[in-house]
């Protein structure tokens, strides 16, 4: 299979592009080329230019900022099959967040002015874009209620179940880009995680989460 061949099955699994035939999709997937980045290699920086649409194709993406102590916080991931950039490439403001390589990744990209123009000529992309972006900051508002209101042990089962839903039982993440990512301190995280293992919820082993049982996970982050 084509790299293009590849990204129009990624847009098609996506919601904003998943009632495109498959001339459209063909169309739209020729517009773009493959970019590769190193583990650790900065993709963009806040206040960067939104020139382009990212898809994985392999690897992992941190959206990341900054806060006013130096610290940093994990905003999400993107896997593979995962798009973003939404936002900056449809407005031409600058990023609102950092973006970086987790691990060595491969990324589909659509240049502002080519994806722009095909808007143009298919607005019902157009109308799936604004729902898509709602969908997104209905997400940003649960995890304010999350950081507030529920307990780390539902917000940290949430975390993981989401992570494995993009990259599988086996989830390349530290302990302190996990406890970035929920609002909490890496020992307590390292406390909760120590308990689920000796519970055979999930193991652990340097830079990765082994998650062996999901309903007892999913059971946590349903707060049952």
């Amino acid at each position: 299979m084509s790299k293009q061949a590849e990204f129009a099955v990624i847009l098609k699994m996506n919601p904003m592009f998943a009632d495109l035939g498959a001339d459209e999709l063909q169309r739209l997937s020729g517009l773009c080329h493959t970019q590769q980045l190193n583990s650790g290699e900065v993709l963009f920086q806040k206040g960067d230019p939104g020139d382009a649409l990212f898809g994985v194709r392999r690897g992992q993406i941190r959206i990341e900022t900054g806060a006013s102590d130096g610290s940093r916080l994990t905003l999400n991931f993107m896997g593979p099959g995962d798009l973003f950039g939404e936002v900056a490439v449809l407005d031409g403001q600058d990023r609102t967040a950092d973006a970086a390589a987790g691990e060595a990744s491969e990324l589909f990209v659509l240049r502002r002015e080519d994806f722009l123009g095909f808007l143009e000529r298919e607005p019902k992309v157009a109308v799936k874009l604004i729902a898509l972006l709602c969908q997104r900051i209905r997400w940003q508002s649960e995890r304010m209620e999350e950081s507030v209101l529920q307990p780390l042990p539902v917000r940290l089962a949430r975390r993981l179940c989401a992570l494995a839903e993009d990259f599988g039982s086996e989830v390349h993440i530290s302990q302190e880009q996990l406890g970035i990512f929920v609002g909490a301190a890496r020992e307590s995280v390292n406390r909760q995680l120590q308990s689920w293992r000796r519970d055979g919820i999930l193991d652990l082993q340097r830079g990765r989460i082994l998650l062996h049982n999901m309903p007892k996970l999913t059971a946590v982050a349903r707060n049952d």
